[in-house]
């Protein structure tokens, strides 16, 4: 009997892990982990949506919020931290964030946000459901109709692209970006970097060398996007953003992609599902594919600058228009 009343109350213990159960015994809410990489406004966008879904859902919590400010080694200490607090749910926004979390948290659940490619960071082993106490949401973007785009509505013939080697999803996502170059017949110069101070050196280092400079979802690139834009407006050369958010202050010539508050939505969905319930591993990878969860944004004063002509079929789809220095939402 002893031995059955035991097996009996480890496996209600494990059901309270895992659907998020367990409360704070202070004050009766959950305690819900969220990481980031770094600040940067796409980011923050997404820790707010994230916010806003479990509070719309009515649960009441309390909400430790980390930086890592860049560096994996405090993504670590953050990992520890929510580990020996045993916060309900952790999430990790970015993946060296969510790698940190699923790495040394195994008896919570773990969910990711804006994790470009989750199969090679080794978040999950299939997109179908999540892997034991991890799941989350994929911020992959159409790489190959975005530089398809490029070529048609700027003329660029050489491309470049700076990525941070240090991350998972920027090096996943330049394996897409050298292989919609090759389809599109755009020679492409890469420039690698480790950290958001060396993104203004990177940029001088190439703009003299292409016709434009592509971005991919690249935390550490975004964090330091006005160094940048800044190198190739003086070039009078183009910016293509695949990041909307970093872009409604002005400099990309262009942006396209989905909007990061929904997917900071989407993400806190999901972690609405297990605290009511829900096991991760059930939980398939969520992807932003919906027409509505894309935004697409000109920036008229920019194209001015390089001398591109947008077509007026691309300005009618734009949800977004920068001009004279303004923001104008359609």
């Amino acid at each position: 009997m002893k031995r059955f009343l035991t097996s009996i109350f480890a496996a209600f213990m494990a059901a309270c892990i895992f659907a998020g159960g367990a409360k704070d015994s202070n004050n009766g809410k959950v305690k819900i982990g969220i990481a980031k990489i770094v600040q940067h406004v796409a980011l923050d966008e997404v820790e707010k949506g994230i916010i806003d879904a479990i509070k719309d859902a009515g649960i009441e919590a309390d909400f430790d919020l980390q930086n890592a400010n860049g560096d994996v080694n405090t993504a670590a200490q953050i990992a520890n931290k929510y580990k020996a607090e045993k916060v309900d749910v952790a999430v990790g926004i970015a993946t060296p964030v969510a790698m940190a979390l699923a790495n040394a948290i195994k008896d919570r659940p773990v969910v990711f946000g804006t994790v470009t490619d989750p199969l090679a960071a080794g978040l999950v082993t299939t997109l179908e459901h999540g892997d034991g106490n991890v799941t989350g949401m994929s911020d992959q973007i159409p790489t190959a109709e975005h530089i398809r785009l490029f070529k048609e509505i700027a003329g660029i013939k050489t491309l470049g692209y700076i990525y941070t080697s240090n991350e998972a999803n920027s090096v996943s996502s330049l394996k897409l970006v050298e292989d919609a170059c090759k389809a599109n017949e755009i020679s492409l110069v890469t420039q690698s970097i480790s950290t958001s101070a060396e993104v203004k050196q990177a940029a001088d280092a190439i703009v003299n060398r292409v016709d434009g400079i592509y971005l991919t979802t690249d935390n550490t690139i975004f964090s330091a996007l006005p160094a940048l834009t800044g190198v190739f407006q003086n070039a009078k050369k183009p910016v293509f953003s695949g990041d909307v958010t970093g872009a409604l202050s002005g400099g990309c010539f262009m942006a396209s992609g989905f909007n990061y508050y929904k997917a900071g939505r989407a993400t806190g969905e999901m972690v609405v599902s297990i605290l009511k319930g829900a096991k991760p591993a059930e939980i398939p990878v969520r992807f932003m594919t919906e027409p509505s969860d894309s935004d697409l944004l000109f920036d008229l004063d920019a194209a001015k600058n390089c001398g591109i002509t947008i077509p007026g079929e691309y300005l009618k789809s734009a949800n977004y228009i920068f001009e004279n220095g303004k923001l104008i939402e359609k």
